[in-house]
């Protein structure tokens, strides 16, 4: 793909509605997208498995990881007045959501729009325009007068996803920057894509298996069934990693938009293996692939789940630096995304069995 087609298949990916546990749509994108690329599988998770058509079955495996899942919400009730009481579907905080534009799936598979309800301040007593409400607290609005108009006139029922209600934009002041919804991480779905397309065709040391894992968001549950599956000897993860340079000291970034993607040393959840991050950071200085390291006290990913499945499997995340991540809009840059998919692509080309074994 040229680069207008790989900002496209970005767009696409980060328009199409998919929370957790409700990913469809979003396979369908990558399915189309990786259909020639080798032979799909799909579990009952929803995790897609890309087994490249040059793979031989006797090779060291790499696994390819991106969770397809973005963070949104659940239909809890439906009140009498029509309006959606609702639970989150991975982390947002409340201060983010208020008076955001949502979408809310019905009984069609039609995605209705509606709005987080917030109250004027016309009728806000003096606490309520101090404090942000709780999730509990709040509710969505989608012009229903009756709960009986709610779910048989728009067929909206409990249990149904409801998703931001974002269009994907490219920066007309900042060419090849982008806003959006889900970046955490369709960014990371693109670059796995794009690594997969890269590697179309060679004849490696080592099969590649790619993975579009589901359910990150509320525990990292897809990818501890798919990595039971492929059974890797090394992973790499894909993710959207959270930007700090537009709140951090400037001695504290290490996620910087348009710097390259990110590779995290530790995180609350994993440990990177050291020889294979090492492996991974000498190559992108060899190739002069810009990269940018990081130690988080914080936060997880797939890696998480994947460094202690079997006996422990070596492990990397690369991360696309993403602002404002976990809210309706996100904004990412286009060369971070590239070069993301570039240093994975490299990386499966250099492996060999006796550099796995290193690890």
């Amino acid at each position: 793909m040229d680069k207008a087609e790989q900002i496209q298949l970005l767009q696409i990916l980060s328009n199409s509605n998919g929370v957790s546990g409700f990913e469809d749509e979003t396979l369908g994108v990558l399915r189309n997208y990786t259909e020639s690329l080798g032979r799909l599988t799909e579990d009952s998770l929803r995790n897609l498995y890309v087994h490249r058509n040059e793979n031989s079955g006797n090779k060291p495996v790499v696994m390819l990881d991106a969770h397809s899942d973005e963070v949104g919400f659940m239909v809890q009730a439906i009140l009498p007045n029509g309006l959606l009481r609702f639970v989150g579907l991975g982390r947002m905080l409340e201060c983010s959501i208020q008076a955001q534009k949502v979408r809310v799936r019905n009984s069609k598979g039609e995605y209705l729009p509606g709005i987080i309800a917030s109250r004027p301040p016309h009728f806000a007593s003096p606490d309520d325009k101090n404090k942000v409400p709780s999730l509990s607290d709040m509710t969505i609005d989608i012009g229903a007068s009756s709960a009986q108009e709610t779910q048989e006139v728009f067929g909206i029922r409990i249990g149904a996803p409801i998703v931001p209600d974002v269009d994907f934009s490219e920066m007309q002041q900042k060419p090849d920057w982008f806003i959006g919804k889900a970046f955490d991480c369709r960014i990371g779905c693109a670059a796995e894509v794009l690594t997969l397309q890269a590697l179309a065709g060679r004849d490696l040391a080592v099969d590649v298996t790619g993975v579009f894992s589901s359910q990150e968001e509320v525990g990292t549950r897809g990818v501890k069934v798919s990595v039971k599956q492929v059974k890797p000897d090394v992973a790499i993860c894909f993710e959207g990693t959270p930007a700090d340079d537009t709140f951090s000291e400037s001695y504290m970034i290490q996620a910087a938009v348009g710097k390259g993607p990110m590779l995290r040393h530790f995180d609350a959840t994993m440990i990177a293996n050291p020889r294979f991050q090492r492996f991974a950071l000498d190559l992108a200085k060899e190739l002069d692939i810009p990269c940018q390291e990081a130690v988080r006290s914080g936060g997880g990913t797939d890696g998480g789940s994947i460094h202690i499945a079997e006996q422990g499997i070596p492990c990397i995340v690369i991360g696309v630096p993403v602002r404002y991540i976990h809210s309706h809009y996100g904004i990412a840059a286009y060369h971070d995304m590239e070069a993301a998919a570039k240093l994975a692509g490299a990386i499966c080309a250099n492996l060999t069995p006796e550099i796995i074994a290193s690890f």
